[in-house]
This record gives structure tokens, C-alpha cells and sequence, in this order.
């Protein structure tokens, strides 16, 4: 089994100051993480520096608020399946499926952590074999295209052919759970 974090869009110190604290402690109870994926939008160097002590492996992209001597997109491999990296600030409207589609098939990845929507997703691309995932904002801040607003960050388990979720967020201070199993079967994604 493989755990994998994946948060992203903190903008800390610019329109955040802290990681809030529930999420925090859900990130700091499995530290050191198998996999970390932070999805762009550091905006501080203090932030970049304290995800990169999470996890035994932690791929992060440069967002479009980021100057840090980040990459455009990264590309690791889980499971023999593909995972690509790539915030999404080049693709048009925010979160675009068509788009982000594009831009899995260009990395060549079946699965793609996207970020920039500050609101969280996980869904189809345009073909099967391609899914996007999106954590939202982690401190649940303003973005220019709007977002949820909610803090929210998801966890992952891979367990051989699939892998299961858990979403965490936050709305009004109370912490919310959605749970789910995704499938790669054939060369396509089913989603429970």
C-alpha cells in the first residue's frame, strides 16, 4: 500500500497565514507521507520548506503566484499507472476537463493532480483513461476565478488495481469526510 497527500494553493503568507489546524493535524499524524503531491501555489518559501519535510517522496509545480525555481509539471509512476503533476493556470477556463485532458495525454499520465480552482474534484477526463484530481485549496482561500472557499485536502490509499479516498474539508469550522474507491481497469477509471 502507498498513502499519498495531495494539497495544494495554500498562498501562505499572501492570503493565508496557517495550514488550518484540523487539517494540519490530519497532515502531521501520518508524516512522514509515502507520496506527497502539492498541486502549485506555494507563494512563500516557508511553506514550500515545510511540505517538502512531509513525505519519503514529494513532487510539487510552480503555480502562477509561485517564484520559486519550481517545475511547470512533474511525472512519478504509482502502481505502474502514470501520474502527472501540473497546476493549471495554462489551461483555460479554470479547470477545463477538455483542457486538463490535453494536458494528461501530453505528459502522457492516466492520472492528473491539477490545482489553480481552489475547489476540489475528481473526475473523468475526456477520454477513460484519463482522471483528474483536484485537493482545492488548502487554507480555503480566494482565488481569481473564485473557489469554494473551504479548506480542503484528500488523502489517498493505493491497494493494488485501485485506490481509495478520503476528502477532507472544512465548512465553518466543522470537518467533513467524503470517502470513495476509484478503479483502473483496462486501460479506463471507474469511479465508486
Amino acid at each position: 500500500m502507498v498513502y499519498l497527500l495531495v494539497i495544494g494553493d495554500t498562498h501562505i503568507p499572501d492570503r493565508a497565514i496557517q495550514i488550518p489546524d484540523k487539517l494540519a493535524n490530519i497532515i502531521y499524524s501520518s508524516v512522514p507521507w509515502d507520496i506527497v503531491v502539492f498541486t502549485g501555489d506555494f507563494t512563500g518559501e516557508d511553506i514550500y520548506n515545510t511540505v517538502l519535510k512531509l513525505g519519503r517522496e514529494v513532487y510539487t509545480v510552480s503555480g502562477n503566484m509561485d517564484y520559486l525555481p519550481l517545475p511547470e509539471a512533474q511525472v512519478f509512476t504509482v502502481n505502474n499507472i502514470p501520474i502527472g503533476v501540473y497546476h493549471g493556470d495554462g489551461v483555460y477556463p479554470r479547470g477545463d476537463t477538455r483542457g486538463l485532458t490535453k494536458v494528461a495525454i501530453k505528459l502522457g499520465v492516466k492520472l492528473l493532480f491539477t490545482g489553480h480552482t481552489h475547489s476540489y474534484f475528481i473526475k473523468k477526463g475526456l477520454s477513460e483513461d484519463v482522471l483528474l484530481l483536484n485537493p482545492g485549496s488548502l487554507t480555503g482561500v480566494w482565488s481569481g476565478g473564485g473557489g469554494s472557499m473551504k479548506p480542503s485536502m484528500i488523502v489517498l490509499e493505493f491497494i493494488d488495481n485501485y485506490f481509495k479516498y478520503e476528502l477532507f474539508e472544512l465548512n465553518d469550522g466543522r470537518l467533513n469526510r467524503r470517502e470513495g474507491k476509484i478503479y483502473f481497469r483496462d486501460n479506463k477509471w471507474f469511479l465508486e
